[in-house]
């Protein structure tokens, strides 16, 4: 079958197949982490939720230095501008050096008043600040893996993130026992575990980055000033869109819980159900930023216009495939829940996810395609428009009475971020090819 597929095919699925493994690797994982917590007991499987709620958004917030570090780095590649990329690396590994002790102190001092934030109490708010405080030490060396995985998603490299994120993961997996239940520390006991997988990861991306002379430091501070201005405004930026993006779900999240229990508990199963399919789309957004990105160094704004119709087209097929795999998986929600009108409302809404499969696939690939022209602007006025659409409605309109009616909100959500970029898009290729 490769054989008969086009050279452009080919590199994109070059770029998303290893990087689908590396975004799957991480929640599978997690989820034989929460099991061995799980056998701890009920308090510390509360804190464990509770912190990972704090980190999720923590770490989600400074993405940016991935999804902008790929675009520069593979735009300078792509002009044959290989110290500017390497200035790009560099610059982005002292950022996230300098952010990850900042976030590190902050945490450390703050942990109680987050944990409290979070509305826990007693027993389980000692264990979520002790374990806390714990992972509050791999935050540099988060932000370094960060980066990591966008030089060399910059340099069109996904095999190596991914064998990092396998041995990475492993390591976490065969000291979690060890530490949990064999040397009897419990909930911390997975915080080391954890702290010290991360603290590899770090290593051997800094390693690998060195032996590839991936990194360039700038001789002159002028030198890296470009770079860090870059990489401050997309990145801010990118916090923005990311700021709207979980207010919209956030939103639904809330609207769910204020219709009842039966109503939240359902919205969950979805949303998880959605999420995870969501990741072969993800991993296409990935390709298209490394893509765009390389051909837009190139200047030619044709080649641009026809890989993006590629681009656009495995994510087509994507978003039919999960079209089925939701619609026909969503019944197996029923088994998740012991509660029969939860499982029969999932299945109503997840009808409603399954529709909206299709138009998130494009979504997201268009995603990729605009941080490969660095037109993260769009991105963010998109995600602004469509977040306060969707929680207008959820709020002041009908939809917002039924857990049906706010998945059809979601999909409004998705639906205009779509005409966003279709509005922008050819503005967005001219700037990038100019640029």
């Amino acid at each position: 079958m490769t054989s008969r597929l086009k050279p452009v095919d080919r590199e994109i699925l070059a770029l998303a197949v290893p990087a689908l493994g590396a975004l799957a690797i991480d929640p599978l994982l997690t989820l034989v982490d929460t099991a061995f917590v799980a056998r701890l007991g009920t308090v510390e499987l509360a804190a464990l939720g509770v912190d990972a709620a704090i980190l999720t958004l923590a770490f989600f917030a400074f993405n940016f230095l991935s999804f902008v570090t790929t675009p520069l780095v593979a735009k300078a590649l792509g002009k044959g501008e290989d110290e500017v990329a390497g200035h790009y690396v560099a610059t982005a590994l002292v950022l996230a050096v300098g952010l990850g002790i900042v976030m590190t102190l902050l945490v450390e001092a703050l942990a109680p008043n987050l944990v409290n934030l979070m509305g826990a109490e007693g027993e389980v708010a000692d264990a979520a600040v002790s374990y806390l405080r714990i992972r509050a030490l791999a935050t540099i060396a988060v932000l370094i893996v960060t980066v990591g995985h966008g030089a060399f998603r910059g340099h069109k490299d996904t095999k190596t993130p991914f064998v990092v994120v396998l041995g990475v993961n492993g390591i976490n997996l065969v000291l979690d026992p060890i530490l949990i239940f064999v040397l009897g520390w419990g909930l911390e006991g997975a915080g080391i575990a954890t702290v010290f997988a991360q603290w590899v990861g770090a290593f051997w991306f800094l390693r690998l980055i060195a032996k590839r002379q991936m990194a360039r430091r700038p001789r002159h501070l002028s030198e890296s000033l470009p770079a860090l201005m870059v990489l401050g405004r997309n990145g801010g930026l990118l916090m923005i869109r990311t700021a709207f993006l979980l207010a919209a779900f956030t939103f639904a999240a809330s609207t769910a819980t204020r219709l009842g229990v039966v109503e939240i508990a359902a919205h969950q199963l979805v949303a998880q159900l959605f999420l995870l399919s969501a990741m072969l789309a993800d991993a296409l957004e990935v390709a298209a930023q490394a893509l765009v990105a390389d051909e837009t160094g190139r200047g030619d704004a044709t080649a641009i216009e026809h890989l993006t119709r590629r681009l656009l087209g495995w994510g087509a097929l994507v978003g039919l495939v999960l079209l089925v795999f939701v619609g026909f998986g969503r019944y197996g929600l029923r088994f998740l829940t012991s509660d029969d009108a939860v499982g029969d409302l999932a299945v109503q809404a997840g009808g409603v996810a399954a529709l909206l499969e299709p138009v998130a696939a494009l979504v997201f690939v268009a995603d990729g395609i605009f941080v490969g022209l660095l037109a993260i602007g769009t991105m963010a006025l998109s995600t602004a428009l469509g977040a306060v659409a969707a929680i207008s409605l959820m709020q002041w309109s009908s939809l917002g009475d039924s857990l049906v009616g706010i998945w059809w909100a979601l999909g409004l959500f998705l639906a205009l971020r779509g005409l966003v970029f279709i509005a922008g898009y050819r503005r967005a290729v001219l700037t990038a090819v100019r640029s």
